[in-house]
């Protein structure tokens, strides 16, 4: 079967993306059964590509990025996937900053098409979503555009992650959150050991998990696979120089040497943390495979690296800033922030959850410095709705003897005007919550054509 054969599959782009995200309504399926058996079937792509693997409950899209800007500065071919997307499907596959080409992403899911037809006849069933992402961007590095590296991040977990099909060079676990508990596990020692499933046998790793428990199993788990761990705060560390608005300055100190003065845009000690992950993963990359990375693109890449979504500001007027912090632990990044970086009158936030979350810890957090919050619902599957939100957070308020205006409005679109209309000048709304919303409210905010939204 040619490439035109393939492409006589579907006819357009929105037809070949419309098979693929139809599958969402098969949810997660954890295991890799079914992308060993597309993998053998097409002569096995992934081995042909060098990964780095990055796995995490937060900051793993904002270390991809500071990964795949300093590689591409420093003239590397790099494919970058990710998940979820905000904007349209094509931005979860990247090859060199650029989404992947409509015409390649028809052909491949084309070729595609009769695998899934073929393997949901079979007893391990249909491929998912992510499954058919996983493999699409598997075959379009693999055969279209060969990178020197992919930035390959997990979807969920990472022992049964589809991603886990691939043998990186290198592999990256940026922390351990309480997220995902239905399908990881109810303790952050059993998250620690599904995210601990992509460390490989002599594959050095780099991460920035403070539990002590939740290290003990990584450590564990890298011991019996003989692979070299380099931690932050143990390892490897920072002295912060500076800390203000889209500019924040360190030193990183690591076991090869020191790099003065590095400095990003991104906002919040944590992404403090998530740049330094980032620059020991390529120093790593350095020492083992003679990576080549001058030290002008190094420091400039660090400082444009941007990523949509992640404390992202809409300058308005009114200001209002995005956040997708769906967990506790990103709900404390975004409180600390807001605590330390913005200056404001009033603060309104917009909230908007997925059933399955943690929705105490995280309005804890959020709630004692707010002054009006409106609880909404994300525009997707498996949502909480407005009002149990709404109720959640008057008992959070009630908790922490705060004093709150709360409104429920299930329509993002209407919560969306609502908070527009209700800050002034001098105060700040954050849109916040499920990255769905997110999502649909940036492309509101934007002007941009509506967000398409999945895993």
């Amino acid at each position: 079967m040619d490439g035109r054969s393939y492409r006589r599959v579907f006819s357009t782009v929105e037809e070949a993306v419309e098979w693929i995200t139809s599958r969402q309504s098969l949810g997660m399926r954890p295991g890799l059964r079914r992308m060993q058996w597309l993998m053998e079937r097409l002569d096995h792509p992934e081995r042909r590509l060098r990964y780095i693997h990055v796995a995490g409950t937060n900051g793993k899209g904002s270390t991809c990025a500071f990964l795949t800007h300093v590689l591409r500065r420093a003239g590397y071919d790099v494919g970058t996937f990710t998940s979820p997307f905000l904007e349209r499907y094509q931005n979860r596959i990247q090859y060199n900053l650029r989404d992947i080409e409509d015409d390649a992403l028809v052909e491949l899911a084309g070729r595609l098409k009769p695998l899934a037809d073929e393997l949901e006849r079979t007893e391990l069933g249909p491929p998912t979503m992510f499954e058919l992402s996983t493999a699409l961007a598997i075959l379009y590095y693999a055969t279209v555009v060969y990178p020197d590296y992919v930035v390959w991040e997990t979807g969920l977990g990472g022992r049964l992650d589809s991603t886990n099909i691939v043998a990186p060079v290198a592999t990256v676990i940026t922390n351990i959150g309480r997220d995902h508990m239905d399908v990881l596990g109810d303790t952050i020692e059993q998250i620690a050991a599904e995210k601990a499933g992509i460390i490989k046998n002599g594959v050095p790793l780099v991460t920035a998990v403070a539990q002590p428990e939740a290290f003990a199993v990584i450590e564990s788990v890298a011991r019996e696979r003989k692979a070299p761990v380099y931690r932050f705060g143990r390892d490897f560390t920072v002295d912060v120089r500076s800390s203000a608005l889209n500019e924040q300055a360190f030193d990183f100190h690591g076991p090869y040497r020191t790099i003065p003065d590095v400095r990003i845009s991104m906002n919040g000690a944590h992404q403090i943390a998530n740049a330094a992950v980032a620059l020991m993963t390529i120093e790593v990359l350095r020492q083992y495979f003679a990576l080549v990375v001058e030290d002008e693109d190094l420091y400039a890449a660090m400082r444009e690296t941007f990523w949509k979504g992640r404390l992202e500001m809409i300058e308005g007027p009114p200001r209002v800033l995005l956040d997708g912090a769906h967990n506790p632990e990103g709900a404390q990044a975004l409180a600390d922030a807001l605590g330390s970086v913005y200056r404001y009158r009033r603060l309104n936030v917009m909230v908007g959850m997925m059933a399955a979350k943690d929705h105490a810890e995280f309005l804890r957090r959020i709630v004692p410095l707010a002054d009006a919050v409106i609880a909404t619902e994300p525009s997707f599957r498996n949502r909480l709705e407005a009002a149990a939100l709404a109720e959640r957070i008057r008992r959070a308020a009630d908790e922490t003897g705060k004093s709150l205006d709360v409104v429920t409005e299930p329509d993002w679109r209407v919560a969306l005007e609502k908070l527009v209309r209700m800050t002034g000048p001098d105060d700040l709304a954050v849109v916040t919550g499920s990255l769905y919303l997110v999502s649909d409210a940036r492309a509101a905010l934007l002007r941009l054509p509506a967000s398409e939204k999945g895993w």
